[in-house]
């Protein structure tokens, strides 16, 4: 049993799939729609409107909490979260890779677009 812990973490994580391979897509998309200040966000309007399930959204704002990313309050029943400080800037950071990413993918479609007309007059 011990064995096969020690092979997992020797294994290099997997890839997520989307547009960003470096940020776990779920992930990324709880801190960012953290960073709006529009409503109060609880567990479960955050699951909702990141596509993650309830119990994804717990785990992850859990850990979160304990590296100091998020905060929450609790008021009566409803557990309201925002970031911290720390988490403002880790979704600032987040936000920065998405850009530069996406001005990639843009140059890449651009360059494709430009390929396409010097096909058809080759034909």
């Amino acid at each position: 049993m011990a064995e096969q812990k020690t092979e997992q973490k020797d294994r290099a994580p997997e890839a997520p799939k989307g547009e960003v391979i470096i940020l776990k897509d779920k992930q990324a998309r709880i801190i960012l729609s953290l960073k709006s200040k529009d409503q109060e966000w609880y567990l479960s309007s955050l699951a909702k409107a990141t596509g993650t399930t309830y119990v994804h959204a717990c785990k992850f704002i859990t850990a979160c909490e304990s590296k100091g990313l998020t905060e929450s309050e609790r008021r009566g029943r409803v557990k309201t979260i925002r970031l911290t400080d720390k988490g403002m800037q880790v979704a600032d950071l987040i936000s920065g890779i998405y850009g530069i990413v996406g001005q990639q993918q843009k140059k890449e479609q651009e360059r494709e677009k430009a390929k396409e007309p010097e096909k058809e007059k080759r034909e």
